[in-house]
């Protein structure tokens, strides 16, 4: 293993912060929000803070958070299972087609992305009528649990639940044919629960607020809200959580196997697309064992890099990409981060990266090269090389992508 990248910053009342960001942009914002989760008290040893770390709504992106007894719901988001998967093809680069608009378009055709406000009208980003592939998987893997939680929280049948399984969503969710350094062909997708699993993490947070103010408990920001394990709530989280963390995987697979039937047809080719596949959460919790203890990891923005264990970081949609392999470092609780990190927000992006700029950043991709997608633009995140020298000790590269197709939410 390489040297150890990580610096630490000691906090009077909390735990210790491990921050691997060396050669990259770290907010001030997001510090102090890693401060305020520091000095609850269940943290397990300390907090890690991966090189993409920057702030999100209550919980910092990019953080791993080990707890004993107790999960808050905004460290996990609302976002529950949102993950990567990518499949190594047989094709090869000079397969390809000159021009990939085609290939674009249906895949575009192939899965529900983005999403339509017009008040009744069906959200193009959800299926009118359920595909007889997505139904079954509905039916064989979700419907009779997301049933039982619906019979606590009834709210959640008004929800995009069976109609968003298979889809993309929109933001940060993507869709990417890449090539790596081999010029073989890979499909490469990042989307999670969608709006039912963004409902549970909603709901959810709000009913840790409301028990926080019932227990006259005061945190240094409200989106700290915990659940501790015991509590009214907490069993019923753990559930919705797993539900909906088994929902994103699910729904990563239904997308790749429609993109490799669209890429098949497009391309007339009968290709193996079983050379290699990998699928992880990075917004998620699981129970673990580190250091001694049974503890809960909350993982907001990173992904689990066990010994051995495979994961994907994405950079920008103008940048690469990275299959890699963990090291197994318990002194992240053995997490690596999940991209590149935003170094602009949405509104920031828009404000300061012209058209032509983002033209000039996504040369060479075929994608949407218009205003609705500057706030995603290269400029908008971290570079990702810097963010993968940063956590050198973390992971190892194993591929290295480069996107050659690109489809927004």
């Amino acid at each position: 293993m390489s040297q150890q990248n990580y610096e630490v910053t000691h906090v009077t009342g909390g735990v210790p912060i491990k921050t691997w960001t060396r050669g990259v942009h770290f907010e001030e914002e997001a510090r102090q929000q890693l401060i305020n989760l520091s000095r609850l008290p269940f943290i397990h040893k300390w907090i890690a803070a991966m090189p993409d770390v920057h702030y999100g709504k209550g919980a910092t992106i990019g953080s791993v958070v080990a707890t004993f007894n107790a999960i808050i719901p905004a460290a996990v988001g609302v976002d529950i299972g949102c993950g990567m998967m990518a499949v190594k093809t047989a094709i090869r680069a000079g397969q390809l087609p000159d021009s990939l608009r085609d290939v674009r378009h249906a895949i575009e055709r192939a899965v529900p992305h983005g999403r339509e406000h017009n008040r009744g009208g069906r959200d193009k980003g959800a299926w009118g009528e359920l595909p007889d592939d997505v139904a079954k998987v509905w039916a064989a893997e979700l419907s009779e649990p997301f049933a039982q939680l619906c019979e606590k929280y009834k709210l959640l049948k008004n929800t995009n639940n069976a109609n968003h399984l298979g889809t993309l969503g929109t933001g940060n969710h993507f869709i990417e044919v890449c090539l790596d350094e081999s010029d073989c062909v890979w499909v490469m997708l990042h989307s999670g629960s969608r709006g039912v699993g963004n409902r549970i993490g909603m709901h959810f947070i709000e009913l840790a607020q409301k028990e926080m103010q019932r227990w006259q408990i005061q945190l240094p920001d409200r989106d700290l809200a915990y659940l501790p394990e015991g509590s009214q709530y907490f069993a019923d989280y753990v559930q919705a959580v797993e539900w909906a963390q088994h929902y994103a995987r699910l729904n990563r697979e239904l997308m790749m196997k429609r993109v490799l039937n669209a890429l098949s047809a497009t391309l007339a080719l009968d290709f193996d697309a079983q050379l290699m596949a990998v699928n992880c959460h990075h917004n998620y919790v699981s129970r673990e064992h580190h250091y001694g203890k049974n503890v809960l990891v909350t993982r907001k923005g990173a992904v689990r890099a066990r010994l051995d264990e495979w994961g994907i970081i994405p950079g920008s949609m103008g940048a690469k990409s990275f299959i890699v392999r963990g090291l197994g470092n318990e002194e992240s609780f053995c997490s690596c981060s999940h991209g590149a990190g935003r170094i602009m927000s949405r509104t920031a992006a828009k404000k300061r990266v012209s058209i032509e700029e983002h033209i000039a950043a996504t040369e060479g991709v075929e994608c949407r090269k218009d205003l609705s997608v500057i706030d995603e633009t290269p400029a908008a995140y971290k570079p990702i090389e810097a963010v993968m020298q940063a956590q050198s000790d973390l992971v190892e590269i194993m591929h290295t992508l480069k996107q050659v197709v690109c489809v927004k939410g």
